[in-house]
């Protein structure tokens, strides 16, 4: 198949290149417009019981006061809030109302008394904004208008005003995303054009995996995405477009260098050109395909999580793939075929000449003779790393870890919990509700509210009543404002959560039911929709990656140990991300999203590099060497590849720890770290060892090692052009 696709791309490599850029046009210009959600209540199904809670809220309180943004007013000198202050926060609050901001609804006077910090040096003004404006530009807009119209209005005053909440998280979150964004592209473009440049010696070899990557396939990838979302109706995640970069790049440029080192080496065996490109798709095709399919079967998995931010990440990340794949499989070889090799490979002068592959060479001998020795320490060093792991603690915050602390709204939330309850910035809700149409008597409501403020870790509760509108128009309905002791996205809150679940449930009177609502609600059902995908979505990817392998393989064996060195890649590399940021650095636990992007790349891109070795040590079985000889040449000639996609894949990934937040350092350190093992270790000497310590066993029930499969025996489908018949082991 891959042989014919070769030729027939060859043949007509400039209709495929036309054809090209008029689908990436005609895809890029009728994409839809899809904008990001950074709501994570929106991303959780309608059965959990935040849900439920925000549900019953819009519905009993359909004009209750849910602030958007907070303003935070402070003195320039740091001392306490003065009467001549006070004057000039309600002319500030009156300046922003009078402004009549589009999608701002109310703007709460500062309340001597309960708006005022306990050292009396800040004071809170909340803003509420238009509910149905939350997924639309709007509500940032929103948030960014109230900070240059209060910094007006507070100049001048001795007063220092910010703006923080959810609408200036929003805010911050797409600058924050943006600034990333470039970091990244810029980072991982220079990484690309040097590595590869140096690797080939060469400038265009280069600049060609970044063009083809971005110039082609990541429109078309981001037309198709765009697609997909608004006819699946998918959720956008801000995060998306920075690891989209990576993959469609990194992908890319991996599948390039497996076509390129294979073209390469078909000229030095004195193909011309058009033969040698045409046989490089013969020989590595198979290869890529599978390991594409791999990949996106690994993301596509994805769409069966909890959480619509994987089920819209995963089928994004899929597309992207398979659009890199097709690209490296018929666009990648169509321009090698129309351009001269020694262009290529300009100004490089030994590009021809076989390289002697000194340290490959040497590992790959050592590999061959001791593979015993090569499985136990590399499986160890895997092992070791994993057992490191148990100590992983999972944290909520996504919004503070996505930006730099000193984005406005992140020092907004950091003064709030300091100078006020630590849950002030984001309160619990308890909804009591009759079942049976009856109103909650004024004991009910305070019996229930002393349940609640009984709940360890519960630092104040609001009872609802006639004056503060927290009881519905019908009297069937109370909210209950609960402020937490612990910032809400804080693990010790989301543990206090589920308490003041329970104590909730357990306290609700006699046909009434209660649900508890608020942020932290919503990542204490994050947590277990988390729990929920760790059970379905691996297994299930794991199962059908293993069919994608035996399938390429035509083995029933080797698939699983493929499997289980992929699995101690992905345990080693949280092992090692836990030391570093837990242990070392003393954060208080790495994001609760970490294990599922060390899933994606480790386990699905790792899958490549184990692709790509193990089918070179195939190849070089059907020419007849024994296990342990073609564990040797599989490292000696693939090894070179593997290192190569390995490190430029590493170092694109290590990008993200420029981006300046804790997320990214942590995405970073972890998907940097985890493609160095899956290349160096996993890749390189655990996979080739196992193999030929298997010997034909690993083949079985196929034998597809055997001499006379594929290429191996008989006339070679893709002989040189000179009829020379090509080293054993060369093809």
């Amino acid at each position: 198949m891959f042989h014919r696709l070769g030729h027939f791309v060859v043949r007509r490599a400039w209709w495929v290149i036309a054809a090209w850029i008029v689908a990436m046009i005609a895809i890029v210009g009728s994409a839809p417009k899809v904008t990001s959600q950074t709501d994570e209540s929106a991303f959780l199904p309608k059965h959990y019981e935040s849900i439920q809670a925000a549900q019953l809220q819009e519905h009993a309180f359909p004009a209750s006061f849910t602030p958007s943004a907070l303003l935070l007013f402070e003195r320039n000198d740091g001392q306490a809030l003065t009467t001549a202050d006070q004057a000039s926060m309600d002319k500030i609050v009156t300046g922003l109302t009078d402004a009549k901001i589009p999608a701002v609804e109310k703007i709460l006077p500062v309340d001597p008394k309960t708006s005022k910090s306990k050292d009396g040096k800040y004071a809170l003004s909340m803003v509420g904004i238009d509910k149905n404006k939350m997924e639309s530009q709007e509500f940032p807009d929103a948030a960014k208008k109230l900070r240059e119209e209060g910094t007006k209005l507070a100049d001048g005053s001795g007063l220092k005003f910010q703006v923080g909440g959810q609408a200036a998280s929003s805010l911050d979150q797409k600058d924050a995303s943006g600034a990333t964004d470039m970091i990244v592209m810029l980072g991982s473009l220079v990484l690309v054009i040097l590595i590869v440049g140096i690797i080939f010696r060469s400038i265009l070899a280069g600049i060609l995996p970044v063009l083809l990557s971005l110039v082609i396939a990541m429109p078309v990838a981001n037309g198709l995405i765009a697609d997909a979302i608004k006819v699946f109706d998918l959720k956008s995640s801000p995060m998306t477009s920075a690891i989209l970069i990576i993959v469609v790049l990194g992908v890319g440029t991996d599948y390039f260098l497996f076509l390129s080192f294979r073209y390469r080496e078909r000229l030095r065996l004195g193909e011309d050109r058009k033969t040698a490109v045409a046989n490089a798709v013969g020989r590595v095709g198979e290869a890529i395909a599978s390991a594409a399919g791999a990949v996106a079967v690994a993301f596509a998995v994805l769409i069966l999580s909890s959480l619509g931010m994987f089920t819209a990440l995963g089928p994004a990340l899929a597309i992207a793939v398979v659009a890199t794949a097709l690209v490296s499989l018929t666009l990648a070889p169509a321009v090698l075929a129309v351009i001269p090799s020694r262009a290529v490979f300009w100004p490089g002068k030994k590009w021809m000449q076989e390289p002697q592959n000194a340290r490959f060479a040497a590992l790959g001998r050592m590999t061959g003779k001791k593979p015993g020795l090569v499985a136990l320490v590399s499986g160890g060093i895997l092992l070791l790393l994993t057992l490191a792991g148990v100590n992983y603690n999972g944290t909520y915050d996504l919004a503070g870890s996505s930006m730099p602390k000193g984005k406005e709204s992140m020092v907004v939330q950091d003064k709030l919990m300091t100078a006020f309850s630590a849950g002030t910035a984001d309160p619990s809700h308890v909804f009591l509700t009759s079942t049976n149409g009856s109103k909650l008597s004024e004991s009910t409501l305070n019996d229930f509210a002393g349940k609640l403020q009984g709940v360890p870790g519960v630092a104040s509760v609001v009872t609802p009543s006639s004056e503060n509108k927290a009881i519905s128009a019908d009297g069937t309905t109370g909210d209950f404002t609960v402020m937490l002791s612990d910032a809400p996205a804080s693990n010790k809150a989301i543990d206090t959560i589920a308490k003041v679940r329970d104590t909730a449930h357990a306290s609700a009177p006699a046909d009434s039911k209660a649900l508890v609502g608020g942020i932290t609600s919503v990542y204490k059902d994050i947590n277990t929709a988390m729990a929920h995908d760790y059970t379905l979505v691996f297994p299930i990817a794991a199962l059908l990656i293993m069919i994608i392998l035996g399938l390429q393989l035509r083995s029933v064996v080797a698939p699983w140990y493929l499997m289980a060195s992929v699995g101690l890649g992905f345990g080693g590399t949280l092992g090692a991300t836990t030391v570093v940021f837990q242990n070392i650095k003393g954060e208080q636990g790495l994001m609760f999203m970490l294990p599922i992007f060390i899933y994606l790349f480790v386990v699905a891109i790792g899958t490549d590099y184990n692709i790509l070795i193990i089918a070179r040590l195939r190849e070089e079985a059907r020419e007849g060497r024994t296990p342990r000889e073609a564990a040797r040449e599989a490292v000696k000639h693939g090894g070179p590849t593997v290192a190569a996609a390995g490190f430029i894949l590493a170092a694109s990934f290590a990008t993200f720890m420029l981006a300046g937040n804790v997320l990214f350092m942590e995405l970073g350190f972890s998907l940097a770290f985890g493609i160095v093992l899956a290349a160096f270790v996993m890749a390189m000497f655990f996979t080739p060892a196992l193999t030929a310590l298997l010997g034909h066993r690993a083949w079985w029930p196929g034998h597809a090692d055997s001499p006379g499969h594929g290429h191996g025996g008989g006339p070679a489908p893709l002989a040189g052009t000179h009829g020379v018949p090509e080293p054993a082991g060369r093809r």
